[in-house]
């Protein structure tokens, strides 16, 4: 099947992929003076005297927005905000699918990093939470850390956090395959964006000490003025040994490769430099760093990618339909690296040792165990760090 074709024709049949349903009756003279008008006045008021009210007596405790400027929209880069309506549109559907969350796309024409956080602001409280998408970086990292400090709600950026979860997921999966630990592993990323530098930065909370950022000019190095201030920052941490090079040359002996970058930019000859049982996940979109199979015959033990197309599919699909669900079920007020890291746990937990394989080590986007398991895990981390506003860790 040409999906891109059959994509276009159904999108033109459906006319959108969401849409409002109504939860209460409106067919009778009492049912709206109860439901409008004038009986609506009672709650209006007693979010009036408490605003938290609010997440009790409107549909805001289960509302999230799906929100972008359009201009880091899947592999296809600063194509607009209309233009990144359909995946905004199909984002929501996954909430609804998999989470039983209410989302709705809200695409800003706007590039001004203060006014998309004014905008969020100044309507965050017709919402129990956000969710930030496709936002170029380096923007995307101010916008998130402001809206964290200034809400009281969840907010969470898919492209930098979705990421690194579901990709830990699978590295803790892949490691047990290939007998190795994450304290012990050479890890090199790939594309020093806003997904590679939180895939980087979440790895070393899981213990992973040796990583290697690479980007268009080669290895990261503190003290390289070319890099913006983010690519600054991850430098200092990551590259220990100070390293000087190409992506070639960051790749020879490498356990883990994990590409966030671009089509076709790993040879056959980069992957055989690597280390035994090497694990590379290639999640560039919609052509990988390198073909899996390629990959594979090249001598690495584990691949993964974005894609649908091959095994082992790093999907972010996996975290936030179950992520929100868990945080707005305990009514959290952040979204904390502890939910994060519980998140991936309970991802990976969803395959047992006796499914574990080296084409298995994810499940499967429409798994809803998945999905349960990340809400669950989240909520139970919210309670534990002292982040949720219904229920004490006591």
């Amino acid at each position: 099947m040409n999906y891109r074709a059959e994509s276009l024709k159904k999108h033109a049949e459906w006319k959108g992929k969401i849409e409002t349903k109504v939860r209460v009756p409106v067919d009778s003279r009492e049912n709206l003076l109860v439901a409008y008008t004038p009986g609506v006045a009672e709650p209006c008021m007693a979010i009036h005297g408490d605003v938290n009210k609010s997440f009790e007596l409107t549909r805001r405790w289960n509302t999230v927005p799906v929100i972008t400027d359009g201009t880091a929209v899947l592999g296809l880069g600063d194509i607009g905000p209309e233009a990144g309506m359909p995946v905004m549109e199909g984002k929501c559907a996954l909430f609804k699918a998999f989470g039983n969350v209410d989302a709705y796309p809200i695409c800003l024409r706007t590039k001004d990093t203060e006014e998309i956080i004014n905008t969020i602001k100044v309507m965050a409280g017709s919402f129990g939470g956000i969710n930030l998408e496709d936002i170029s970086a380096p923007r995307c990292f101010e916008i998130e850390t402001r809206l964290k400090k200034e809400l009281d709600i969840p907010v969470f950026h898919d492209d930098q956090h979705g990421t690194a979860i579901v990709t830990a997921a699978g590295l803790i999966n892949a490691l047990k395959l290939a007998g190795k630990k994450m304290e012990s592993i050479k890890v090199v990323i790939n594309g020093p964006g806003s997904a590679g530098i939180a895939i980087a930065k979440f790895l070393m909370k899981f213990g992973v000490k040796d990583i290697t950022m690479c980007g268009l000019n080669g290895i990261l190095w503190a003290g390289d003025e070319t890099l913006n201030p983010a690519q600054q920052e991850i430098a200092k941490v990551t590259n220990l040994s100070r390293r000087k090079g190409l992506l070639s040359d960051a790749m020879k002996g490498a356990d883990v490769l994990i590409g966030v970058s671009g089509p076709n930019c790993i040879t056959k000859e980069m992957v055989s430099s690597m280390a035994d049982n090497a694990i590379m996940f290639v999640c560039a979109n919609p052509v990988p760093e390198i073909n899996p199979k390629d990959a594979l015959e090249a001598g690495a033990f584990i691949v993964g990618s974005g894609s649908s197309e091959y095994p082992n599919q790093i999907n972010n699909v996996l975290v936030f339909p179950g992520l929100f669900r868990g945080a707005l079920d305990v009514r959290a007020n952040t979204v904390n690296d502890e939910m994060m890291m519980a998140a991936a746990c309970g991802i990976a937990s969803c395959v047992t040792d006796e499914e574990l394989s080296p084409t298995y080590i994810l499940p499967y986007a429409w798994d809803q165990r998945a999905h349960d398991a990340v809400a669950k895990s989240v909520a139970d981390a919210a309670i534990a760090t002292g982040v949720s506003k219904l229920y004490s860790n006591k």
